[in-house]
C-alpha cells in the first residue's frame, strides 16, 4: 500500500499541485500584506485618516456600553460587530490576487505557441454512394459496399 501511495504521490500533476498550494499560499500572504501595509493606508488618508481594518458596524452593545473607541474594545466587551472594512481589505486582496493570476495565465498564453490541429485523416470516394470515408476503411460506412476487392 505504501508503494502504491509513493507511486501516486510521485506522480507530474500530484507535485505540480503541492507546489502550486504551496506558493499560492505564500502569495496570498504577500498580497494580503500588500493591501492591509501599503495599498490601504494611502485610500485611507485620502479619505480622513480611515483605517479600513477598524471599520465596523455595532448591532448589539457587549456587557460595557457603546462608544467603543476600536474593533478590539468592542469584541472585548461581547458586543456583536459587523465589520465591513475587514471585509472590504479581503475583497480588494481578491481583485488583487485575481488579476495577478488573470496577467499571469495570460502572459502564459502568448508565449506558448499555439497547438497544430492534426492533419486530417486520408479519405477516400466510395464508388457506389460517392460518400467520403477513411482511406482504410474496408467498408463505406453509408451503404456498407465492400471494398477489398
Amino acid at each position: 500500500m505504501f508503494k502504491e501511495f509513493k507511486a501516486f504521490m510521485m506522480k507530474g500533476n500530484v507535485l505540480d499541485l503541492a507546489v502550486a498550494v504551496v506558493i499560492g499560499a505564500a502569495f496570498g500572504g504577500v498580497v494580503s500584506s500588500f493591501v492591509s501595509d501599503v495599498i490601504m493606508p494611502p485610500i485611507g488618508l485620502l479619505l480622513g485618516g480611515v483605517d479600513f481594518s477598524e471599520l465596523y458596524l455595532l448591532l448589539k452593545e457587549g456587557s460595557v456600553a457603546a462608544p467603543y473607541v476600536s474593533l478590539a474594545m468592542a469584541k472585548e466587551a461581547g458586543a456583536v460587530t459587523l465589520n465591513y472594512g475587514a471585509f472590504l481589505n479581503t475583497v480588494i486582496q481578491f481583485l488583487i490576487v485575481g488579476s495577478a493570476i488573470f496577467l499571469m495565465v495570460r502572459t502564459a498564453n502568448r508565449l506558448t505557441p499555439p497547438a497544430e490541429a492534426p492533419a486530417p485523416a486520408p479519405m477516400k470516394d466510395c464508388p457506389r454512394c460517392l460518400s467520403s470515408v477513411p482511406a482504410k476503411a474496408t467498408r463505406c460506412a453509408h451503404c456498407t459496399s465492400d471494398f477489398s476487392s
